[in-house]
């Protein structure tokens, strides 16, 4: 496969041009081709407008109340996938618009797929590894398993194919998780998800401005300590689904 032949989407709100810029002059320094997708901007979209959202189901799932920036990168992530199976591409890989790309980038994503062929998902790009479990390495020499222990954070990079794509769009249609948690739960859309050992893509210092929401935000949001014993019990269960699912998924 060569690198034309992988797609990459890349989401981007209007207003953040510095990202758009600083990826699109990495993507010309190392011929990366990037096709942009017009993400949803949370923060200037009413409450009132958003659409597919179970308010109630996220308060139990989550223990807090969604934040304006879940919900504009869950909805531009769905738009990401949509405009993927509009085209004619077997696989694709979606990126946010604070990684920072490398020469590698495409082939270690390509090698990952080849090592697993199985997958439709591999996360590329996460911020935790609890008890990851090897599979495959790649023949750049990247390990590809999954892990025990989650969520494993981020979705700034992966790759998806298009039954992949299918399936999460069709069981994540409508939002009651964050989507860097919702993704990971293929026990749930019964889809097979994997995640390299290391990050094949790094990350921009425009992550610092983050278009999600701070620490505070976070903290205000969370609901009183009574609320949150149905998140609670919700992650127990799902800790537990999320191990056989591991152990007996190929």
């Amino acid at each position: 496969m060569s690198a034309q032949s992988l797609p990459v989407y890349l989401i981007n709100i209007d207003r953040a041009t510095d990202r758009l810029a600083e990826i699109q002059r990495q993507s010309d320094e190392l011929g990366i081709k990037i096709e942009r997708v017009n993400g949803v901007d949370g923060a200037l979209l009413p409450r009132e407008q958003w659409v597919d959202v179970d308010h109630r189901r996220f308060q139990r799932r989550h223990g807090r109340v969604i934040l304006a920036g879940e919900y504009g990168c869950y909805r531009s992530h769905l738009l990401a996938l949509r405009q993927f199976l509009a085209g004619g591409s077997q696989s694709a890989i979606i990126i946010e618009d604070d990684i920072a790309l490398d020469g590698n980038f495409l082939a270690r994503a390509v090698a990952a797929q080849e090592a697993v062929p199985n997958a439709e998902v591999i996360k590329l790009v996460n911020h935790r590894w609890g008890g990851f479990r090897a599979t495959a390495r790649s023949r750049k020499g990247d390990v590809i398993g999954r892990c025990l222990f989650g969520p494993q954070g981020s979705t700034a990079c992966y790759l998806v194919t298009r039954t992949g794509a299918e399936k999460i769009v069709k069981s994540l249609a409508v939002m009651s998780l964050p989507w860097d948690v919702a993704i990971e739960r293929g026990w749930d859309m019964r889809t097979s998800i994997c995640s390299t050992r290391a990050n094949i893509a790094g990350f921009s210092p425009l992550q610092r401005t983050t278009m999600i929401g701070w620490r505070r935000d976070y903290h205000a949001a969370k609901s009183t300590a009574w609320r949150r014993i149905p998140a609670h019990l919700f992650r127990t269960l799902d800790f537990f689904r999320r191990i056989a699912y591991i152990l007996t998924t190929p």
